[in-house]
């Protein structure tokens, strides 16, 4: 195995269903709607699925909203500023917790 995640095993995400039927199919199901055409559209949701893949650090979700997000016409500087968007959040949440540091030293120190 030349790394953790195997691309091949994305294709076999809808085994979960195999070892319990009835909440993969509710996640199955749920997760279809979630991605219907709605308030927002399908190319939206792609963009936004891509950024998220990202936040969360899921290999097989980048390489999936990768394909997504170029089916749905965005290009490649637009889906790196989307991680660019994905990453300054994800620094921000580190960061913003820098109060609760900054709170107890200045507690201490008093």
């Amino acid at each position: 195995m030349a790394s953790y995640y195997e691309s091949k095993d994305l294709k076999l995400f809808g085994k979960i269903k195999d070892y319990d039927k009835e909440l993969g199919t509710k996640f199955f199901d749920w997760y279809g709607e979630v991605f219907k055409e709605g308030a927002l559209t399908a190319r939206e949701k792609a963009i936004i699925a891509l950024a998220v893949s990202h936040a969360v650090q899921c290999p097989y979700c980048i390489d999936a909203y990768t394909e997504d997000s170029l089916k749905h016409g965005f290009n490649k500087e637009q889906m790196m500023e989307a991680v660019h968007v994905a990453g300054a959040i994800r620094g921000g949440a580190s960061l913003v917790h820098g109060v609760q540091m900054m709170n107890k030293v200045n507690k201490l120190e008093m």
